[in-house]
């Protein structure tokens, strides 16, 4: 695009990002949701590194909430249950408390869902506020089907970091917000550019009306 500046460019590239995000923000998850958190590390030098802590509360550690719209399907034949999944939301979080649940769950989430989640103490009372709450211990074979789609896009999200060289906390909701908004389109094909184009400036067309 003639830039001789890399700033620039990633700069362009996080404003894009931040639309994905705002443009799928327009929408709740519908019918039966997934819910589960990841835990992404952190670009961190090696000299801040070796002072913090390790493991599942390690401050290297970024939380994220991960939300899948799925739906259960049964092979006519055989019988066999599987599931499919539409849309995805990934945010990051600050901590793993109840209440920083429950504010996702309220406001990126339809009230009638059916709620899948594992036992945590975190999801103990969302029964409050939604129409359904089903959990599971998450490494039960049951646990692992009611999360099958969260812990696949868990597992797709880490991989797709590596491709960059490193991704600061700060910056990590734009990382999240491109791989939903492509996971949320991918049978969009060639469309999915055009679509991206005219999400950037809608918001300029209505500020302009």
């Amino acid at each position: 695009m003639g830039f001789s500046r890399y700033q620039t460019v990633l700069d362009l590239y996080h404003k894009i990002r931040v639309i994905m995000g705002k443009r799928d923000d327009e929408y709740s998850l519908e019918d039966m949701v997934e819910y589960d958190e990841a835990f992404v590390t952190n670009a961190t030098d090696a000299q801040q590194k070796s002072a913090l802590s390790r493991g599942r509360g390690s401050q290297q550690k970024a939380i994220v909430a991960v939300m899948a719209e799925s739906t259960v399907l049964e092979h006519f034949k055989i019988g066999e249950l599987t599931k499919s999944c539409r849309y995805f939301k990934m945010k990051k979080i600050e901590n793993l408390k109840a209440t920083t649940a429950e504010k996702l769950i309220r406001n990126l989430l339809d009230k009638d869902i059916v709620l899948q989640t594992d036992e945590s103490m975190t999801y103990s009372k969302v029964e409050d506020f939604i129409d359904v709450h089903v959990k599971e211990i998450s490494g039960t074979k049951e646990g692992k089907f009611n999360l099958k789609w969260a812990h696949t896009a868990i597992s797709n999200f880490k991989s797709d970091l590596r491709k960059y060289r490193m991704v600061s906390e700060g910056k990590l909701q734009n990382y999240l917000n491109e791989f939903c908004y492509k996971l949320n389109r991918r049978y969009f094909g060639e469309r999915l550019f055009e679509r991206l184009v005219i999400a950037s400036i809608q918001p300029y067309w209505q500020s302009s009306g």
